[in-house]
């Protein structure tokens, strides 16, 4: 029999010992630490989330996030319509729904892609939870890690959270004002195709590019489905802001070209209201079953509350022309930004988008969006650093603005503060000459979610 001394040190021992055993297994941080799949390790919050406790605070100007303003909305007659959905419906609408999306929602999706000229069937569509889910089903469902994914430089920062997360290899094609340069898409794929690499997909962002601002041109965009069509690679186009376009509808989607080399996501997010969640992918049979697969496995069906307040909104609201008033609100914020950027900035280079969301600047040579970042928030005013958009750790020398969101009157001030940091930073480069590869990073550490 164990003496109450020995029991005392028994205890003592075991303790000793789980204490050991946790910190050979994980960290003092985190246990499970060890624990983790490899994939785990190489997440990391965006730039942008980093920036939307700060950038949310009244007194700061964010130029930073996307998110969409959406005062215009008509409030009053979504409420009765939501009140009305829930009388009729509510049983239904507050059920669980099918993987693939109510039907009556799919059939108003494929009216939408109509002005894409996207001809498709209800049955090509799968709803999802926002285009982002569909972007992280479609890589889900077709890369492996260490498989090439061919995307735009830049390139959406949330994309390429996805592809990281899934261990995918992301290969960057140059862009122009013009869009992706097919020239240079068709070098690459060459390329990677004689080291015997697998290209999965080409990850594009055809219409208002999030970050550069820029459109592929109508020329080439047969051009690129022609050079994909020939490398057997898949396209997977990312259309958020299509409709957003300041003078006309929509050029022809990639989709259009070719249905069955294409796989198109969609969103109402930044034509109607993010808060539902709603969005689409429209793809090839065999494609499309795996994704409802996929989403059944991840969410079991899409919130039928969202889809039927969508479906409900579309069918008795004169949405295409609400969405016209949102082209001249954004158009004037645009206006207002370049404006701003003549004035206060002309030392600076940025694209003229015709659409979308947002600006793509080009800083004086020398200077880090990166590094100039504190500085920037410390001055009350926000910007994202090109960096975000890069796998490779490009971008220090460019930044994007966002007019989205910010009144005209905010946008002039805010990018009039941000050319003081400008003219700041340009006198310490001059002052030292710290160059951008040797100059320390800061980081600013305020994690919060953000629309990017």
């Amino acid at each position: 029999m164990s003496t109450p001394g020995a029991q005392a040190g028994h205890g003592e021992h075991g303790t000793r010992g789980t204490a050991a055993a946790a910190a050979a297994a994980g960290t003092r941080l985190d246990p499970w630490f060890s624990s983790y799949a490899d994939r785990a390790h190489g997440m990391r919050a965006s730039e942008v989330r980093s920036l939307f406790a700060v950038a949310n605070r009244p007194e700061v100007v964010s130029l930073a996030g996307g998110m969409p303003n959406i005062d215009g909305l008509p409030l009053e007659h979504l409420a009765e319509m939501t009140a009305k959905l829930l009388r009729d419906r509510g049983t239904k609408a507050l059920q669980y729904g099918g993987g693939q999306g109510e039907e009556e929602l799919r059939e108003q999706i494929v009216e939408v892609m109509r002005y894409d000229h996207i001809a498709a069937h209800p049955d090509d569509v799968v709803v999802t939870t926002g285009s982002q889910q569909a972007l992280d089903l479609v890589t889900e469902i077709f890369v492996n890690p260490g498989d090439v994914v061919v995307a735009e430089a830049p390139s959406y920062v949330g994309a390429l959270g996805v592809f990281r997360a899934y261990q995918a290899d992301v290969v960057h094609v140059a862009m122009d004002d013009d869009g992706l340069v097919p020239a240079e898409l068709e070098r690459t794929l060459t390329e990677l195709e004689r080291a015997g690499r697998r290209v999965k997909f080409l990850y594009t962002i055809p219409n208002f590019h999030n970050p550069a601002g820029v459109s592929l041109s109508l020329e080439r965009r047969p051009q690129i489905v022609e050079i994909c069509r020939r490398h057997h690679v898949l396209i997977l186009e990312d259309n958020p802001y299509g409709l957003l376009g300041f003078d006309a509808d929509p050029l022809p989607s990639l989709k259009s070209y070719d249905s069955d080399g294409v796989v198109y996501l969609g969103s109402f997010s930044k034509t109607f209201a993010p808060g539902y969640r709603v969005g689409w992918a429209a793809a090839p049979h065999a494609v499309r079953e795996k994704l409802v697969l996929a989403s059944e496995s991840a969410i079991l069906s899409p919130s039928n509350m969202g889809q039927l307040s969508i479906a409900t909104y579309l069918s008795s609201y004169d949405w295409y022309g609400q969405v016209k008033e949102y082209r001249q609100m954004y158009r004037a914020r645009r206006d207002a930004m370049l404006g701003a950027l003549a004035e206060f900035l002309p030392e600076a280079r940025w694209t003229v988008p015709d659409g979308g969301f947002y600006t793509w600047v080009t800083l004086p040579a020398g200077l880090d969006a990166q590094a100039m970042l504190p500085r920037a928030v410390t001055n009350l005013v926000a910007y994202v650093s090109g960096t975000a958009f890069y796998a490779d750790g490009q971008g220090r020398d460019h930044m994007r603005l966002s007019f989205c969101y910010p009144t005209p009157e905010r946008i002039r001030e805010g990018v009039r503060r941000l050319s003081s940091v400008v003219r700041a930073e340009a006198e310490l480069v001059d002052m030292f000459g710290t160059s951008p590869n040797t100059r320390r990073s800061e980081t600013v550490e305020i994690p919060s979610p953000d629309q990017v």
